[in-house]
């Protein structure tokens, strides 16, 4: 029997009991936070540490922020962006994504739970401990991505672009997927037998062979 894969070493952020409320700014450097985001917020380059984000917003640029210990319970935001950013320890639970944008970021112990998101960028991203669990996610793109030890489960997706992926440990078993666009680009990942059946075909027509009755 093949071995399982690795499951994501995923914990909690670690909060104190006590946070002070705080204002988003550009480069900010956050610690024991409570942020209340609404509008467009630029929290570019920032630093949050230990914080809890509650979040009603149009658009939250976090390009090239470091995050560390971080809770983001049921949040609204058409666009999160966290391109570049440094990530350990990030926990989304519930609520509606419109775009988030992992492009290029470096990820440790990322959970996404009971989140509804219609488009999933990790292109090129180093992503290590990741678990989606029970999400709704209408287009993954992971592109280009190096990823280690990640794990969907109970989630399902329209479209999902592994071009060029580097997978170890990668469990897409619990990932209900209508279709990929490049069934090749899934070496390293585990599959279930009947995902497998499913792709047979595409999987056929890659390698060149016909398939009649």
């Amino acid at each position: 029997m093949p071995n399982s894969p690795t499951a994501p070493r995923v914990s909690a952020p670690d909060l104190p009991p006590v946070l002070e409320p705080r204002e988003a700014a550009r480069r900010a450097d956050l610690l024991a936070a409570a942020l209340e985001l609404t509008g467009t917020v630029d929290l570019a380059y920032a630093t949050l540490e230990q914080c809890a984000v509650q979040a009603d917003a149009d658009s939250i640029e976090l390009t090239g922020a470091t995050l560390l210990d971080v809770d983001l319970p049921e949040p609204r935001i058409a666009s999160l962006r966290l391109r570049n950013a440094s990530i350990r320890r990030l926990r989304i639970t519930g609520g509606r994504i419109g775009t988030l944008d992992l492009g290029d970021a470096r990820v440790a112990e990322l959970e996404l739970r009971d989140v509804r998101i219609d488009y999933l960028n990790l292109g090129a991203a180093r992503a290590e401990d990741v678990d989606v669990v029970g999400c709704a996610v209408r287009t993954i793109d992971i592109p280009q991505a190096e990823l280690t030890r990640v794990r969907f489960q109970a989630t399902r997706s329209d479209e999902v672009d592994p071009r060029g992926l580097r997978a170890k440990d990668v469990d897409l078993r619990g990932l209900d997927a209508l279709s990929y666009l490049d069934v090749q680009s899934l070496r390293g990942t585990t599959l279930s037998s009947v995902q497998v059946q499913q792709l047979a075909p595409v999987m056929a027509a890659g390698l060149g062979i016909t398939v009649t009755d």
